[in-house]
């Protein structure tokens, strides 16, 4: 069997005389597994020549093509109980309809009547702003009032100075007439002494000129005090001027102070209203946040908190909700050597999940159960699986989507490329190539315009 042996039994033993050798070494049966081999290699190497579609597979879910549409949970803005259940899961609600009733849970909110007794508040302190506006204003007038008084006394006192003045000037006037009197009589009295001592006048005439310079002597005397006196008056009027100033611009500041303490009390009370009208604005919507309302038409999906009496936190999700209209979409996920090959606007095949289809990934045309749709937007930025998502939304020009899909069901994406033959995908595959690049007609179109 082997031909190991130089004694080859194959040639002195002929085969063809056993009933297995006749069947195995039938020339019949050689020629048509040729013809059958033959036959086939034509086939695969025909078939290797059919044009095959390369494509871009992903899974994906069904989802909405605008946020607003897609489900959502309801939260409380506001920790809380929850007190009473208005709805039930499956139920239709329109915008703005109770979905439940909560109550507070914090002390400094349990008072009934928290709004009123604000509003009370807010009207007291804004009484307390008039109040300071009216004495502000009272000491205005005081202060105005207070620097007519000033002027007038300073006039008054200026008046006194200028008499005084006046005065000093009539008394020095006086003081040198009586001394130039004085003077005057000295100068008789003398010269009537001397005629006396020659014997032409008498005693009593030296006697007269001697009272007379006595007299002369006590009007000087007399009108220089008068004229100390003038001066003097003169130093108080001045100090009188001063002292009025000083004192009324006393009680000027001691009213303008009190006008700024009014003024600061003023603007305090002013800040405590508007915070109390915050607070009251502030109470007055956390009394509206005590009902728990949709925030568009849509239906109950599930109770996240169920039950009466459970308390929850702020921000903690109560209730979901699905939108009653909405734009379907699939959102799916594309390998990142897989991303430049697609575009905004191209055309992509889906099938749904519970939609029975029979697919040719390679031959679109000869799938069945898919339905087109187009890319509306692809992510920048890759997703947590590593891939990136791409956006997917009904294509108008091809067959309307079911009626029958849910949001969050299963979806198969097909994203059709460049035709290529069949072996050439298969040793693209096995290499673990890329695909084609390509650019979308109409842009290069618009390239080749440019």
């Amino acid at each position: 069997m082997l031909n190991i042996s130089k004694n080859e039994l194959n040639k002195k033993i002929p085969l063809t005389d056993f009933q297995s050798g006749k069947m195995v070494l039938d020339k019949n049966y050689f020629k048509i597994l040729n013809r059958f081999l033959i036959v086939f290699s034509i086939i695969l190497i025909v078939i290797l020549f059919l044009p095959w579609t390369q494509n871009i597979t992903g899974q994906g879910l069904v989802t909405t093509l605008k946020p607003n549409h897609r489900p959502q949970t309801i939260q409380s803005q506001i920790p809380g109980r929850i007190e009473e259940w208005f709805v039930q899961e499956g139920d239709y609600v329109k915008k703005g309809d109770t979905i439940l009733r909560i109550s507070e849970v914090k002390s400094e909110y349990f008072d009934e009547r928290l709004v009123e007794r604000t509003g009370d508040q807010i009207s007291a302190k804004a009484s307390s702003v008039t109040a300071y506006e009216g004495k502000v204003e009272a000491l205005n007038r005081q202060i105005v009032a207070l620097q007519q008084e000033r002027q007038l006394k300073l006039k008054q006192a200026e008046n006194k100075l200028l008499q005084a003045k006046l005065k000093v000037k009539s008394d020095s006037i006086d003081f040198k007439a009586a001394n130039t009197n004085l003077e005057i009589a000295e100068r008789q009295y003398n010269r009537t002494l001397t005629l006396q001592e020659e014997g032409l006048k008498a005693v009593k005439d030296v006697e007269e000129k001697r009272l007379k310079l006595q007299e002369n002597q006590a009007k000087l005397i007399s009108q220089e005090n008068k004229l100390l006196a003038s001066i003097n008056d003169v130093f108080n009027a001045e100090m009188e001027i001063t002292r009025t100033n000083a004192e009324y611009s006393d009680k000027i500041s001691k009213a303008e102070s009190d006008k700024f303490t009014a003024q600061s009390n003023q603007f305090d009370a002013k800040a405590q209203v508007t915070k109390l009208e915050n607070n009251y604005t502030n109470y007055k919507k956390r009394n509206d946040l005590l009902y728990v309302t949709a925030p568009q038409n849509g239906f109950i999906n599930k109770a996240l908190r169920g039950g009466i009496g459970v308390t929850f936190k702020e921000g903690e999700e109560l209730v979901g909700i699905m939108p009653a209209e909405f734009e379907l979409a699939v959102e799916t996920y594309v390998r990142p050597i897989d991303l430049p090959l697609l575009h905004i606007g191209e055309k992509v095949r889906v099938q749904f999940d519970g939609w029975p289809a029979i697919v040719f990934s390679g031959w679109p045309n000869a799938s069945y159960g898919t339905y087109g749709a187009k890319i509306v937007a692809i992510e920048n930025f890759i997703s947590a699986n590593g891939k990136y998502r791409v956006l997917l939304a009904p294509d108008e020009t091809d067959y309307k989507w079911p009626k029958g899909i849910r949001v969050g069901s299963g979806a198969r994406t097909i994203a059709l490329l460049n035709d290529v033959p069949i072996w050439y995908e298969i040793w693209r595959q096995l290499n673990s190539f890329p695909a084609e690049y390509y650019t979308p007609q109409k842009n290069g179109s618009e390239d080749k315009s440019k």
